[in-house]
This record gives C-alpha cells, sequence and structure tokens, in this order.
C-alpha cells in the first residue's frame, strides 16, 4: 500500500503538464563544501510557458550564494518558440546543458553559470514523499487571479555532488528542496477561460471557508495593511531543521503586513504525514527597502501557527545579502515590474504539543513574489486597547503616494476622546 502511494505521488510529481501556461521545476539548498569548509545556498529553475500571444517560450536561471564572503552569483538564459527538452517514457527535463533526470526518490541535477563559470553537479536523495499545497483543502489547486495551478514539492532531500568554480572542483553535501509547480493563470492578466473560471471560484471558496474555521474569534492586538502586500503575490519560505523536521509556508498577499496570515504553513516530523496550519500570525522583523520602486520586502519574519494542541514558534533572520530579479513591465500603464527576491536564512524557535517544548533550528529560505506599482508604499496599522479601564484604537496611516502621515486616537470608554494629527513627509 506504502510502495503503491509512493508510486502515484511520484507520477504525479515527475509528469509533465504541457500545454499549460506556465510550468518549472525548481530544486534548492544549502551546502558545504568538504575540502575548504565552505558555505554556500543556490536555487535553479528550468522554466516553460505559453504567452499571451500563444507562442512558446522557456527560461533557466541559477543564483548562488556564498555565505561566507556574501558574495552572489546569478545567470538566467530566455528562448523564444521553444519548449523544454523532455522524455515521454521517464522524466528528464533539460534546457540546453541544464538538467533535472531521475525517478522518485533518486535524482540528477546539472545546472550550469556561464557568466560565473560555475557548475553544479547534484545527486538528489529524497528523504520525504511528494505533497501539494492545500492537498487536504483544494485537492492541490491554488488560485492566482483569475487562474489556478497546483504547486508540487519535497521539502527534504540528502544533496551530494560538487561544484566547480573557475575550474576547481569541490566535493559538497547538505539539505535540499524539489519542486514542480504547473497551472493556467497570469501573473498579471485577471482574465481566464470559463473552465479555469469556475474551478478558480470553487477554489477560493474551499480556501475561505477553511481559514474563517481556523481562525481565533477574537480582535487582535494589532494588525497592519499595506498597498506593497496587494494580492496577487506571496511569501514563500522552505525550512529545514536539525531534527530532519521540515516546515513550507506559503502566505498569500491580502494586504496584511503585520498580523494574521491568509496562507497555510506545511509540517513534517517524518517526511510521510504532512500537517497544514491556517491559523497564523506573523510580524516582518526586518525588511529591505527599494528606492526606485518605493517598495519593502521582508528579510527576517516571525511566525506563530497553531492547530489544536500543537504551537510552532518560528524566527526567520537573514544570513546574506538578499538577491532581487526584477522583470520590468513593457506593456501594462499602471505596473512597474514583477519582482522575486530570494534571502537565505537561519531559523529558530520552538515546537509545543502540550506535552513537551522543543527547540528548533536550522536552515531557511525566504522568497517574496510581489507585483511593483507606480502607488508606491502605504500603509495603514491599527492598534485596538482592550483593558479593563480603557478601550480605543490608534491609527497610522502613512502613504508616499500622497506624503502625508495621519495619526488617529480614537477613545471610546472611559471617555469618549478623539484626536487626529497631520503630518507631511518630506521624500
Amino acid at each position: 500500500m506504502l510502495k503503491e502511494k509512493k508510486f502515484n505521488l511520484a507520477k504525479k510529481f515527475e509528469k509533465e503538464y504541457y500545454p499549460c501556461t506556465k510550468e518549472w521545476w525548481c530544486a534548492e539548498g544549502f551546502f558545504k563544501t568538504i575540502e575548504n569548509n565552505k558555505n554556500f545556498c543556490f536555487k535553479s529553475t528550468i522554466f516553460q510557458g505559453i504567452g499571451r500571444d500563444k507562442t512558446l517560450w522557456t527560461s533557466y536561471s541559477i543564483s548562488i550564494f556564498d555565505l561566507d564572503n556574501n558574495k552572489i552569483y546569478k545567470y538566467s538564459s530566455l528562448k523564444d518558440k521553444n519548449k523544454l527538452d523532455t522524455e515521454k517514457e521517464f522524466f528528464n527535463i533539460k534546457y540546453e546543458k541544464s538538467y533535472i533526470t531521475g525517478s522518485y526518490p533518486n535524482y540528477k541535477m546539472y545546472f550550469f553559470d556561464l557568466d560565473n563559470n560555475i557548475n553544479l553537479n547534484l545527486k538528489f536523495h529524497s528523504n520525504s514523499l511528494p505533497y501539494w499545497v492545500a492537498q487536504k483543502i483544494t485537492n492541490g489547486s491554488l488560485p492566482w487571479n483569475l487562474g489556478y495551478f497546483e504547486y508540487g514539492f519535497i521539502p527534504k532531500n540528502k544533496i551530494l555532488g560538487y561544484i566547480k568554480i573557475n575550474n576547481n572542483k569541490f566535493t559538497l553535501e547538505g539539505k535540499g528542496y524539489f519542486e514542480h509547480i504547473w497551472g493556467n493563470f497570469s501573473y498579471i492578466s485577471i482574465f481566464s477561460s470559463k473552465v479555469s473560471l469556475k474551478k478558480t471560484i470553487s477554489t477560493y471558496l474551499k480556501l475561505i471557508l477553511n481559514w474563517l474555521r481556523n481562525q481565533d474569534l477574537k480582535i487582535p492586538n494589532s494588525i497592519t495593511f499595506s498597498t506593497n502586500n496587494r494580492p496577487p503575490g506571496y511569501d514563500w519560505i522552505w525550512a529545514v531543521l536539525d531534527n530532519e523536521w521540515s516546515i513550507f509556508f506559503g502566505n498569500m498577499m491580502f494586504w496584511i503586513m503585520d498580523g494574521i496570515g491568509t496562507g497555510i504553513l506545511i509540517f513534517s516530523k517524518d517526511g510521510k504525514n504532512y500537517t497544514e496550519f491556517s491559523n497564523i500570525q506573523f510580524k516582518y522583523k526586518k525588511m529591505k527597502y527599494l528606492k526606485k520602486y518605493d517598495f519593502y520586502y521582508p528579510i527576517e519574519l516571525q511566525i506563530i501557527a497553531k492547530k489544536e494542541n500543537e504551537t510552532l514558534f518560528l524566527n526567520i533572520k537573514n544570513l546574506s545579502e538578499s538577491s532581487e530579479d526584477i522583470t520590468e513591465a513593457t506593456i501594462e500603464k499602471n505596473l512597474l515590474g514583477f519582482l522575486i527576491s530570494e534571502v537565505p536564512c537561519k531559523i529558530s524557535g520552538y515546537y509545543n504539543d502540550c506535552k513537551k517544548k522543543i527547540i528548533l533550528k536550522g536552515f531557511s529560505k525566504i522568497e517574496s513574489h510581489r507585483l511593483l506599482k507606480p502607488i508606491g508604499y502605504n500603509s495603514l496599522k491599527i492598534n485596538f486597547e482592550k483593558t479593563k479601564n480603557k478601550l480605543g484604537l490608534l491609527s497610522s496611516f502613512d502613504s508616499h503616494y500622497f506624503r502625508k502621515k495621519i495619526d488617529i486616537k480614537f477613545d471610546i470608554y472611559p471617555k469618549f476622546k478623539f484626536k487626529i494629527n497631520f503630518k507631511r513627509i518630506v521624500k
């Protein structure tokens, strides 16, 4: 029974879903070189898609973070009117010299960086089963605008192989993550086919109902909204812990910048059984500012996730400089571009099941996907005062677009008070 389950999960994960509008395979990980004890983080993506004009295109990218020297190596390539080289009989995808091949639980991967003369030759051995985000809620479907996609991942893999930098070869070992995403959606356009629209609406309803069932029915102490976190978009976090547990967190953007999470955290102790958390609080502890786009994205954050008697408390802090890939808009007037950021991190915290508290630590990665708009950064923070002797709220509206900061203090009990303060923001 277990063998059959593994086979079916692997077959679904490894299958090519062309001609969907977007499909990609991505491998990430942390590794250490044996000969000189250097620490690295990497990500490589092989992508194929169908544009709005129905033409095919493929792309490839790799980023390598030298964590000891705080240096980033990046390379990308794009081809029009092509699909990826694939095989029907077995799992094998290829973009020029780069490829991913094999069958669960063993995969071989080769990635290259022509600009910096770097090659990565890797063996991934999966120590966990494939899983699909929202598998227990929507059977693995997720919405984006009025389209949908499916997000399969293997969170825990052992990495062996070597890295060659300027013809200097180093043996490596580490821990990795492997994902496969496919679907019919657009990062920018909201339009969809009738079939896709029906499925997307159903998916939204299931996710919203599940989210409502799992929330605490109480007014939060504070909540912050921001135009930087407008939909569509998400924060993505993967973590592998020293005790071999794994964590995946996908937080869909819904303007909230501090407070209630609108995503799913997926937690596994053994790589076979997965728990989905939907009662989540998050807080950005540190952000990076992009002046050109008047935009902030997170490089450190805190997460509290609860489900029945289980609690995860997590602090995620950056290990090195972050990286941004920005595709600037060429057609849309109300859009500056599309951002994907990468932040290698360390993770710490604890797990509590009301029986035992277990300290957690390990490596993590934060990635943020956002649309960049001309309106820039604007936020509204609301603090609720709820004590025996006082009831009221304090709100702060900070608008870079209008160059205004407005603070409002509103006391309801024991005495009604209203105070407002305006301040001009000088850029």
